[in-house]
Parts: C-alpha cells; structure tokens; sequence
C-alpha cells in the first residue's frame, strides 16, 4: 500500500512565542493553512522583555492592564544554548552579540526572532489581534473570534469571525500568577508582590524581605534582590525544619522552612519556630493555566492546574484532533519539545498520522491519573515531566518518524543539572562538559 494521502486543513495557532512560531512553521511544512494570532505586537511571547509592571503587583485584579512577560532584567538561561535550540535550528553565537554559553533573555528574543525571518514565518502572524473566544461548531470545525487590540482612538475594534479546521493553542503559562495562602496575611500591613512584577533589585532597597518558593527563577531573584535588600529570608517546603541557616556566601540571607503565619506588627512567623519583622513578601509561587477563552462546555478543565483530559498533554480526548495544546509540560526542554509536539499535532491533523481512537485516549489519561495518585503525586505536578523528559520526547518523535532526542543532548542536560547541583552560584561560568560541547558542534554542521 502506498503512504496515505495528507489532507490540507485550515489551521488557527494562538500565540506567536516559541511554541507558536514552531508549531506555525510544522503545520505549514505538513502542507495546513495557518493563521498565527498574536495579542503584541512582536514574536516571541514570554521572551519580550517589559521593564513595566502590572498595576495589581500581585497579579489578581482580573481588571489590570496585563503585561504578558515575566522576565526579570539580569535573567539568564539556566540551561546551555547548544541544549536549547529547535533541532535544525541551532542556538549558536551571533557575531556581535551576547557569546556566553547561558546567555541573557535577550539573546533568546533574538534566537526566535532570526528562527522566524529564516523560515519566513512573520507572513503567518497577526499581529495586535487577540483571539477571545473559540468554539466547536455543530459541523465539528472552530469558530474562532478575534480583534484587533491597541489601536488608538479605535473604541468599537472589528471582530472577526473565521471558521478553521483546527485549532492549536500556544498561549505560555506565565502571566496567571499562583499565590502562596498564609494565616493571617489579611491583617499583614506590608506589601506583597509575585515575581511575574519583578524586574529590578532597587525597590527593594534596605527592606527585609521573604520570598517564597525554591524554583529556579526564586534562587536567581534571591541573590539579585540581596544586592539592595536589607536581608533576604527564603522560605521553601523542602527546607528541613531546624534551625535557620545562613546561605553561603551572603551576610543577609537566610533559608527557612515554609511559612506559618503572618500578623498584624508585620512578623512573618516559620513553621521551623523563627521569626521576622518583614517588609515585602515576594511570591516565586509560579503560575497558572488560563483559558478563558475556550468555550468548549468544561470537556477540558483547570483544576489545581491540572489541564485536563488531555492526552499526551496535548489533544483532549473528546476534542481532538481537532484543539490541542502546545507547551503545556514543564520542567522539560521547551523548544525541542515544543517543536516535536508541533510535527506530531501537523501529522494529526494531515491524516499522515492516527491518534487512538477516544475511549483508548481517555483510558491512557485515566491510567496516567491512577499512576501519579500512586506515586502521591498532587494534581499541580501533573504536567511536572522533569523524571521522564527524554522518553516523552522520544515518544514523539517516534509518532513522527523522527530521530530520537540526540544523546548528547540528553547527556548534557543532566551534565548541566549536577554542575548546579554542585556550583550553584557559578554553574552558568563554569563546566567540564567540553567534550558535550564538541559534539554537539558537529551535529550542528549537518543542518
């Protein structure tokens, strides 16, 4: 029998950040029509740098102007360019810019901005256009309703309603904050900020604060704010309930366990029986997932940040092929996933590629559920896939008929982990895996 035939279909993406401009550049390789909609005005979603902050420092008051990005002003990749790139697409030095092997955000902004003029992908996005609701119609094709967004002096925006054959969804997960719930903070007089407000060390100038959370982006925010801070007290639920501890290397900072209550004469108190008259409590707490709008009649939710049913973390069962998510796994190694989930979803939708039929779907979600139950995994780390990273990208790859994830990508990741593990102030300046390095060098001459 010869290869089945592709259909071509017309296809909408939401969101033009990494995920959106690679799924964009498969779909159209796969032969779809694509629309990638875009609310800014710029490629490269969390990725943009915004000096501003939102009015609501806390990120709650559903009516706050919105900033999209979350990145601080002196972060830095916490994993090595030649791991992160798309697969044909090395991420390597560009004359005159930023050289270093874990480069500033700048420099990613700028990888994604080259990766979309060379594959000619700005041709698909709309720019200034937010898409606000998507629906199933009866014939099972999408509605999808969009405007145009900041035009001046324009009160009454065109709508526009289309109709596509399917619909990817690549909106990031880093604009809906989680905010960590503490007795008493109520009655708390100081000032309260979650880090997707974050940009700079000196508002924090001679305050005493605590931050919340132990990710890697709260480590980072940690020793930046100690710069101006008065001191800097971590509270993390992994830290042991003993005595507080100096961190190494800093006079005025401090790791404790979580956080128990808070009062009205501004002390903060720790499960580990310390205390502190606090300023600011900043909230490295992460985000949530947030679809408003997805009016598909709850057959996908949100509950505990767990989006679900999907399978695969992408299609749901009772939706597909038809929507699918793009990105939603984290802890794994965003672009070269984002790219191979984007060649499994274009195959889909081509025919090239069948998915299991909707009962077979729902049962492997089902069994994945009762799996992390088991483990006592809570619902949150549903799509925390840091423990089988490779095997899920392989999965697809193989759905694809695409070569595995490289070992020596593989190995350098976890190369990359133990030397934070073991330098964790200077891991981004120093590392032995040259030799990663070399190799991956040479694969990048094939592309």
């Amino acid at each position: 029998m010869g290869a089945p035939s592709r259909q071509s279909l017309a296809v909408a993406v939401i969101g033009a950040g990494p995920a959106g401009i690679v799924a964009g550049r498969e779909l159209r390789r796969e032969g779809h029509k694509v629309v990638v909609f875009e609310t800014g005005d710029q490629i490269g979603g969390t990725w943009i740098y915004n000096p501003d902050v939102e009015s609501d420092p806390l990120g709650l008051d559903p009516s706050r102007k919105k900033v999209h990005s979350s990145l601080y002003e002196s972060l830095r990749t916490n994993l090595p360019r030649e791991s992160m790139g798309f697969r044909d697409y090395p991420f390597v030095i560009r004359e005159g810019r930023d050289n270093r092997r874990f480069p500033g955000h700048r420099e990613v902004f700028h990888y994604l901005n080259d990766f979309a003029r060379d594959f000619e992908l700005r041709d698909l996005v709309r720019f200034k256009t937010e898409v606000f609701e998507v629906e199933r119609m009866k014939n099972g094709r999408w509605m999808v309703r969009s405007r145009k967004v900041g035009m001046d002096g324009d009160d009454d925006p065109v709508i526009m309603n289309e109709v596509y054959d399917g619909v990817v969804v690549c909106k990031g997960h880093y604009t809906e904050p989680r905010i960590a719930e503490i007795s008493g903070i109520d009655t708390w007089p100081g000032k309260q900020i979650h880090s997707h407000n974050y940009r700079v060390p000196e508002p924090f100038r001679d305050q005493v604060v605590v931050l919340i959370g132990s990710s890697a982006s709260s480590v980072d925010i940690s020793r930046d704010i100690s710069k101006a801070a008065k001191e800097v007290h971590i509270s993390s639920r992994s830290a042991p309930n003993g005595p507080t501890t100096r961190q190494p290397g800093y006079d005025n900072m401090w790791l404790h366990s979580a956080i128990e209550s808070a009062h009205e004469d501004g002390t903060v108190v720790f499960h580990d029986g310390s205390s502190v008259v606090v300023d600011i409590i900043l909230h490295c707490t992460g985000y949530q997932y947030h679809f408003p709008f997805l009016k598909i009649d709850d057959i996908v939710t949100v509950d505990d940040n767990r989006v679900g049913p999907l399978y695969k973390h992408i299609f749901p069962p009772l939706l597909g092929p038809g929507l699918s998510f793009i990105g939603i796994p984290w802890k794994a190694i965003p672009f070269p996933m984002f790219e191979l989930q984007s060649k499994w979803v274009a195959c889909v939708l081509s025919g090239r590629v069948a998915l299991p039929s909707q009962e077979e779907m729902m049962e492997d979600v089902k069994s994945f559920y009762r799996k992390l139950e088991a483990d006592g995994c809570p619902k949150r780390y549903t799509h925390d896939i840091w423990d089988n990273k490779f095997d899920y990208s392989d999965w697809l790859a193989a759905e694809c008929g695409y070569p595995p994830v490289e070992e020596w990508r593989k190995q350098m990741i976890l190369a990359t982990w133990k030397n934070y593990a073991s330098r964790p102030e200077n891991y981004r300046n120093e590392w032995e895996d040259h030799h990663l390095v070399l190799q991956a060098h040479k694969d990048f001459q094939q592309c």
